[in-house]
């Protein structure tokens, strides 16, 4: 397919997830059972991206990444170990609580803060990396790192609050090995110079800082508007895709 019919089959895709025409309640509430539905087709998808050599190529290790994410918002955000259906929000609103010394649950993400962190910096990503892939190893990087960091993050607040968060299962035995794996594939195959890859590991580390921070600033500290901070978040996603810096994978 043409590369421009497909960036317009994206935005379109992208806009009627975020352009509100009636399926914004619905979507809030039903954006991770969408992408579970979904996963399995992209399974099949992914089985025919291959170089010639029937290798994996950058293409399909960001389609293989973007599955494995999904895998992780099932448990995530609808139905966790414990069998507990919506708990990451509750339970990332209970540790912020705690952490910023609250005696009371406050709340500091909403259903649309989650809908969007996730749609934006791991859909949207994921899809931009298929779509560039093969000329633009960054993107790849990019969807590697945010995988490698969401495992770290979940491992790390496991530790600080001392039992288990929504997600972690996933993160540990799914997200680490799928992660690290694509980071030493992509190096294989296409040999990226190491500022490339030390770019797209502070990328994934900046989009996490932008997901806490603008939480925090929307929902505690009142000084971002909503539309400012899911601007921000859409922004930052279309970097990887089209920051200056290319490597063919072929």
């Amino acid at each position: 397919m043409n590369d421009s019919r497909s960036l317009m089959a994206l935005v379109l895709a992208f806009a009627l997830l975020w352009i509100p025409l009636g399926q914004h309640d619905f979507l809030t509430q039903n954006w991770m059972k969408v992408g579970t539905f979904m996963a399995p087709f992209l399974v099949l998808v992914a089985a025919s991206f291959s170089d010639k050599s029937r290798r994996l190529d950058a293409r399909g290790v960001s389609l293989a990444l973007l599955v494995a994410y999904i895998i992780h918002q099932f448990e995530e955000h609808w139905v966790d170990i414990y069998g507990r259906t919506y708990a990451f929000k509750p339970n990332l609103n209970e540790f912020l609580s705690g952490l910023l010394g609250h005696s009371d649950v406050q709340e500091f993400m909403s259903n649309t803060s989650v809908f969007v962190i996730n749609t934006s910096l791991v859909w949207l990503v994921g899809a931009l990396a298929i779509w560039r892939g093969s000329q633009h190893v960054f993107a790849a990087l990019c969807m590697a790192s945010i995988v490698v960091l969401n495992a770290i993050s979940h491992i790390g607040a496991a530790l600080i609050a001392g039992s288990y968060n929504p997600g972690l299962l996933t993160g540990v035995v799914l997200f680490l090995p799928v992660g690290i794996g694509a980071y030493v594939w992509l190096g294989r195959i296409s040999k990226p110079p190491l500022m490339i890859i030390a770019a797209s590991f502070a990328w994934g580390l900046i989009a996490h800082v932008l997901m806490i921070s603008g939480v925090l600033a929307l929902n505690r500290f009142d000084q971002l508007p909503e539309s400012a901070y899911f601007a921000v978040l859409i922004a930052w996603s279309l970097v990887p895709a089209f920051a200056p810096w290319r490597r063919r994978s072929d």
